[in-house]
């Protein structure tokens, strides 16, 4: 069962955050080896790699998202104002997200540049052109990359903000009103059915991660960002999950097999027809919010546990991300014109990006000036005690 968390640090949900985001990285590698297309397309296409992708792709972002909600509600409950959550979450978001547009980011648009026959210099298209916000041999730049998560969790988190000015009441008032629905024997059904209904959206499901031209995203994330807050809140929702999570995961399993069907029949690029759209729909809503109650079931009943790696797996998370397509964009530029096969292409951009992310991380973490720019906390001072396990130390999206 699952057990309040209000004052203690859920350990459970750390190894959620660490698994979601090495689950992100495998992602986007992986996407090279899809016939979907993508920033490197590789010589090693293979069509059946998008079926292990569409297990996670229904529900791995709204994940995040609903973690970073979880996360923000527990550094709410720590700060003494709201203010001053609003503060730290600007500064610990903001700052990694403005260095990462300007240094970590530039050098994958840079890349697709040159391999399209662009012949300036690295300094010269920094200087020149990075910036210019134009379209150069058909790469649009400066463009935010992968940074987009970092934005609309920063939008969400200034949701947030702004909600915690409406009057007492009101928040009590709706935060009852959503606990009414979801803690309880309706918790998988309404959920489902809210998804559901956001994907047939007037103009349909989008996910472009361009910021204005993506009102159904933001309408669906931002839902799953204040259900995280809701978990952490409410011991009611808790107990539901604890209940009902085994359900979810049967759920989300069978979603994907209906989902996985459709991929085998209409495989790549080929378009599922019209009369299919809406069972699709509603098969990935379905794997969505299962796998979400499933996980964040899973986490608490097996996962709530230190462990001597944890901490530094769960501050190395960020790092890793800032860093990690870049690198990965870069080197496959590189490899793709080796001739190698699939599988040596799979294995090297594995080995390459996660050591480069563990570089960045290991590298960054012990340079005072560079920690809050990748999104790690000031370093606390060799003399000062260690915070208790209960202390809920910042973490970000």
């Amino acid at each position: 069962m699952m057990k309040a968390s209000t004052t203690q640090r859920h350990y459970g949900m750390d190894w959620l955050r660490i698994g979601a985001f090495v689950l992100l990285i495998f992602y986007h590698i992986g996407i090279n080896f899809t016939p979907w297309g993508y920033t490197t397309p590789t010589r090693g296409v293979v069509p059946w790699a998008e079926i292990p992708l569409l297990a996670t792709s229904a529900w791995r972002l709204g994940l995040l998202f609903a973690i970073s909600g979880y996360s923000s509600a527990a550094l709410l409950a720590r700060e003494k104002s709201d203010g001053a959550f609003l503060r730290s979450r600007l500064v610990r978001l903001g700052v990694p997200l403005l260095f990462a547009l300007i240094v970590i980011v530039p050098p994958q648009p840079y890349a697709g540049l040159v391999h399209g026959g662009y012949t300036q210099s690295y300094l010269y298209y920094f200087v020149h052109d990075a910036f210019t916000f134009q379209n150069i041999r058909g790469e649009y730049v400066p463009r935010p990359m992968h940074m987009w998560f970092v934005i609309y969790l920063l939008t969400y988190t200034l949701v947030l903000a702004a909600a915690l000015k409406l009057p007492l009441r009101v928040r009590q008032a709706a935060g009852q009103v959503a606990e009414r629905v979801l803690a309880g024997p309706w918790l998988l059904p309404a959920g489902i059915a809210i998804i559901f209904a956001v994907r047939l959206f007037p103009g349909n499901w989008t996910d472009s991660h361009e910021f204005f031209r993506d009102p159904v995203a933001h309408v669906h994330y931002c839902l799953l960002f204040f259900f995280g807050i809701l978990l952490r809140r409410s011991e009611k929702l808790r107990l539901a999950i604890a209940a009902q999570w085994k359900l979810g995961l049967a759920l989300g399993v069978g979603a994907f097999a209906l989902v996985a069907a459709d991929a085998i029949r209409y495989p790549g690029n080929v378009p599922t027809p019209g009369p299919l759209l809406v069972p699709l729909h509603f098969a990935k809503a379905v794997q969505c919010w299962g796998m979400i109650v499933a996980l964040f079931g899973i986490a608490d009943r097996f996962w709530n546990r230190d462990n001597r790696w944890r901490a530094m797996l769960a501050e190395a998370v960020f790092p890793f991300y800032i860093v990690h397509q870049t690198a990965e964009v870069c080197f496959g530029y590189w490899l793709r014109d080796k001739g190698l096969t699939a599988l040596p292409e799979f294995l090297a951009l594995m080995t390459v990006t996660f050591a480069a992310c563990w570089a960045f991380y290991l590298g960054g973490r012990e340079l005072r000036w560079l920690r809050p720019l990748i999104g790690l906390s000031p370093r606390r001072d060799r003399a000062a005690p260690s915070p208790p396990a209960a202390d809920l130390a910042p973490v970000s999206g």
